[in-house]
């Protein structure tokens, strides 16, 4: 986070996670176990199943399905209370590299990839699409300050929505600090399509844990009223509130067939990308189950 360029911070992640794989994209990950079938002389026997040579004395070899690509929104929260942060760098400012990573790592995948940022109406919108120049595209939009009083997920999911029901992979990226009930209807709407959707939840660990140890002003970053509280008066409350919330939220995304991911900004962003993976993964199962009906 210490890296000035939002690109090269995201190519840092990207290519240490790569690094951190020690295989190629092309086999494992992103090739869809099918079936077996008896090995033949010429096979790659990288392929060959060991466990079943041990248990029964026969070789059989993996047959892979190659996935195809798919299409992806990354949802950015734009809004004022992202600019939140208790360390050297914000909300905002990770969720941004989250997103930037993301986008990057989907664009070497060879996905279609889109960008839409929102606050209390949707702001800028970038189709999903695979060429040259688009991600720099999403660079650039993705550089721009939090402005939004609050954020609404609805005008972003209706922006999606009007534009195509092709199903596909949907990241929103927020701290989702906002009543439930605005986000069921536009979730549903979502998930109603057959996207497969993660909801990227990016918060800063004081916000999590609480850890402020002193009489303080704490400010509303969206409205702007100070209230001067004694932090360890409003600990338990707070936290009984918070995780209450919590709680809702991951059993809205229970309750939808969505994947709910708490990021913390002090955690590293490699997570984002095994998101994207078991995301993809469960993307095509969800595509065949619908094939078979």
């Amino acid at each position: 986070m210490r890296v000035r360029s939002l690109e090269l911070r995201a190519r840092t992640v990207v290519e240490g996670f790569w690094k951190g794989l020690h295989r190629s994209p092309r086999h494992g990950f992103s090739a869809e176990f099918a079936e077996y079938r008896q090995y033949v002389p010429g096979d790659d026997i990288r392929y060959l199943d060991w466990k079943v040579l041990a248990r029964r004395d026969k070789s059989f070899i993996r047959k892979f399905r190659e996935e195809t690509n798919v299409r992806c929104h990354v949802l950015l929260d734009l809004s004022r209370s992202m600019g939140y942060g208790s360390k050297t760098y914000t909300k905002l400012e990770y969720a941004r590299t989250l997103a930037a990573t993301l986008a990057m790592f989907l664009h070497q995948q060879g996905d279609e990839i889109g960008l839409l940022t929102f606050d209390e109406v949707a702001r800028d919108y970038l189709p999903p699409r695979h060429r040259s120049g688009h991600l720099h595209a999403i660079l650039a939009a993705l550089d721009k300050p939090a402005l939004g009083i609050g954020a609404a997920l609805h005008a972003p999911v209706d922006a999606i929505l009007s534009r195509g029901r092709m199903r596909g992979l949907v990241f929103v990226i927020s701290d989702f600090l906002t009543p439930l009930t605005e986000l069921k209807a536009p979730l549903s709407a979502l998930a109603a399509c057959g996207h497969d959707i993660s909801l990227m939840q990016t918060l800063d660990p004081a916000e999590i844990h609480f850890t402020f140890d002193s009489a303080v002003n704490f400010e509303d970053m969206e409205s702007g009223r100070v209230l001067p509280a004694d932090p360890d008066q409003l600990r338990a409350g707070y936290l009984k509130k918070f995780n209450a919330h919590q709680q809702g939220l991951k059993s809205l995304c229970d309750t939808l067939g969505i994947l709910h991911h708490l990021l913390p900004t002090d955690q590293p962003l490699e997570t984002a990308l095994h998101t994207y993976l078991s995301g993809r993964q469960s993307l095509g199962q969800r595509i065949d189950r619908k094939s078979s009906t």
